[in-house]
């Protein structure tokens, strides 16, 4: 699965744990009739994807949707989602990837020719 949208806020990268487990968030914001501010985590060596990101950029981020179940200590059964990135790519907002050519220069820029021969064969078909 995927979410495109702008980068809103990139979070830091947070260590939890005596195993140094890694966890870092991102949230975009989707462009939709109703944008959603969507929060994505990204764990452990994937927390350094998000290092060439920044704020206002367009991005696609790859996606696999956890589920988990927890007992909490009155035997009471609770469920929790989470939405994990294992891969970010940066969009080119709409037009930018076209450019148009660079202006050509006035004639008079350029300098005359010295070193032109009328006696030279001219294959051009004009």
């Amino acid at each position: 699965m995927e979410v495109q949208g702008k980068v809103k806020m990139i979070g830091s990268t947070q260590t939890f744990g005596n195993n140094g487990f890694r966890k870092r968030e991102i949230v975009v914001t989707t462009d939709e009739q109703y944008p959603q501010h969507i929060m994505v985590e990204f764990v452990q060596d994937k927390c350094d994807l998000l290092n060439n990101f920044g704020v206002g950029q367009d991005v696609k981020i790859s996606i696999n949707l956890r589920g988990r179940e927890w007992v909490n200590p009155q035997g009471e059964t609770k469920y929790f989602n989470s939405i994990q990135g294992w891969r970010i790519e940066a969009l080119q907002a709409a037009g930018a990837g076209m450019q148009a050519p660079p202006p050509t220069p006035p004639a008079d820029a350029f300098e005359p020719a010295s070193d032109v021969s009328n006696d030279e064969h001219d294959d051009l078909p004009f």
